[in-house]
């Protein structure tokens, strides 16, 4: 199956098996966040931030020095705990072989301590870099970042889900999902920003376009 098969279906199960309540709140929430027009990130043609963050084993990595092996494919997710980046990482996962092949570099970026990055990675089963951009310093750079409602944030928590536990503060932010494509010189040349978290790009036309660079 694709990733937007997978996500179709996920999709279906969540709608047949949540609260209608639960539903009506997160769906109001993601029109919130459309209409507000706040986070949408950088756009074609701008260039990156030079950054620095740690992977998953504390490892510093300079995002100057995996551009200088090759073009990049950058996906910005929420966290482990959220199934539609699961997902999204795992299909990104399956065309590994092909992305290292054309010598592209893929990286993944969350505001996830580097031990919740690392559960992350282990659970999916990742061979890619998985960074910990904790406080959301980079995502800030990236304009990714959004602050979450109140009712929204009662939501998660009825649902068990502890955002701040994952991300070693007492935040509620979060960045958009997002998949830059980005040249050696650090431009990009393909960007892709939703505020709806359930909609994320098929990994095989990023590694289309990033081949095509």
């Amino acid at each position: 199956m694709t990733l937007l098969e997978d996500i179709k279906s996920f999709k279906e199960k969540f709608k047949q098996n949540a609260p209608q309540e639960k539903q009506e709140l997160m769906k109001r929430a993601t029109e919130e966040l459309e209409k507000s027009g706040v986070a949408k990130g950088l756009k074609e043609g701008e260039r990156i931030p030079r950054f620095q963050l740690s992977d998953a084993t504390g490892r510093m990595v300079s995002i100057d020095e995996e551009l200088s092996k090759g073009p990049m494919i950058l996906t910005f997710y929420r966290g482990g705990w959220c199934p539609y980046c699961n997902l999204e990482l795992r299909a990104y996962q399956k065309e590994l072989q092909s992305i290292n092949n054309a010598g592209i570099q893929l990286v993944a970026i969350s505001p996830q301590t580097p031990d919740a990055s690392l559960s992350t990675k282990e659970k999916n089963e990742l061979a890619f870099t998985v960074l910990s951009d904790e406080g959301n310093e980079v995502a800030n750079q990236f304009n990714l970042v959004f602050q979450m409602p109140d009712y929204l944030v009662e939501v998660y928590k009825e649902s068990g889900l502890d955002v701040p536990a994952h991300n070693g503060n007492d935040n509620w932010e979060l960045p958009k999902p997002a998949t830059f494509v980005v040249d050696q010189s650090g431009k990009i040349v393909y960007a892709e920003v939703h505020s709806d978290y359930t909609v994320r790009v098929e990994p095989l036309k990023v590694v289309e376009l990033a081949k095509n660079i």
